[in-house]
């Protein structure tokens, strides 16, 4: 949810140097089931335009409506939206309502804090009544403990009766992509849609630009031999894509001394046992446990065969394993989807 919170503080900064007053919508408790669940927001303009979503498109204009009064009065709000009688989602929204401004000592913090990779944690407090005004609001905490209320109006001591919304973001998840051909651009496009900060290695003697790789975050021309990997933590995954053999092996030599969540590597079965063996005789140190994080070939077996369909079995895959969900059809369930 990282990515969709930039946006919406991105659109804020743009919003109030036209002078347009901002207003932030937050799902802050779920009764029952819905299309997404608590935490997701979205930002509704003075022009009562707005970026984000709390729900598949259904509830959004009921909130813009209810957010109408909050751009003169600057009172904030709960509300609640009750899905069992509107979209068959049998479950009741509580959304917190707020007048959302952004000072520079923020917009430098936060990205300071994204920059660094550090996650930072919202509370928001509210009641769970339909229609209630009052002293509610949320409050940023960054790791070095600097705190920023979204609503100038807000009190951060409320009333004992007042309950609280805790969100840790955590810094966005990374991938890595080894790799500079069509089927790596096809990977970083649909990677990007999903929110991940995507870094880009490419062959040094064919070096791209970021122009090359639409929603990447770096792109660099290495070599496995000079290449230093920093920041390689466990919500990070690697793809190699390189179509050469040798140049796959030397850089799953390099990694073995890291444990990332997932190491997808392009190929068949024939070149994955070819792989761990040269991986052994020339990195005999290697682990265990780096070995289970090995993917190849990568991807899901879900008939995938142009580009496009190859990156997303890949994304599919990567999503499963840091999820820790064996992959299966949707129909099967009978109960919940989410626990």
């Amino acid at each position: 949810m990282l990515y969709e919170l930039k946006e919406i503080i991105h659109q804020a900064i743009i919003n109030q140097k036209k002078g347009l007053k901002n207003v932030l919508a937050t799902v802050v408790h779920l009764e029952g089931s819905s299309y997404r669940k608590p935490g997701v927001r979205m930002l509704i303009f003075e022009d009562l335009n707005s970026v984000g979503a709390v729900s598949g498109g259904c509830v959004e204009k009921e909130i813009i409506y209810r957010a109408k009064p909050i751009f003169s009065d600057h009172q904030t709000k709960v509300i609640t939206y009750d899905g069992r009688y509107k979209l068959g989602c049998e479950g009741i929204l509580y959304i917190l309502i707020e007048p959302f401004f952004i000072p520079d000592d923020f917009v430098r913090a936060f990205y300071e804090a994204n920059s660094k990779r550090e996650s930072f944690k919202i509370d928001s407090y509210f009641i769970k009544e339909n229609e209630v005004f009052g002293d509610f609001g949320s409050v940023l905490t960054f790791e070095n403990q600097k705190q920023f209320r979204f609503s100038q109006n807000f009190n951060t001591k409320p009333n004992k009766d007042v309950e609280v919304f805790t969100q840790i973001m955590q810094p966005a998840f990374k991938l890595l992509i080894i790799g500079g051909e069509h089927d790596a651009v096809k990977l970083c496009k649909i990677a990007a849609t999903l929110g991940w900060e995507i870094d880009v290695i490419t062959s040094i003697k064919d070096p791209k630009e970021k122009t090359d790789f639409p929603g990447s975050h770096t792109v660099i021309g290495q070599s496995p031999e000079n290449i230093q990997f920093t920041d390689i933590q466990e919500n990070t995954a690697i793809v190699i894509m390189n179509h050469s053999y040798v140049q796959d092996l030397k850089y799953v030599i390099k990694l073995s001394k890291y444990q990332p969540k997932y190491i997808g590597i392009l190929g068949s079965p024939k070149k994955r046992e070819r792989l761990f063996n040269e991986l052994f005789e020339f990195a005999p140190e290697t682990s265990e446990e780096f070995l289970e994080c090995i993917y190849t070939p990568a991807g899901l077996h879900i008939g995938a065969s142009t580009p496009e369909e190859i990156a997303l079995s890949i994304v599919a895959e990567i999503l499963s394993v840091i999820r820790k969900k064996e992959p299966f059809s949707l129909r099967n369930i009978t109960g919940k989807i989410h626990n």
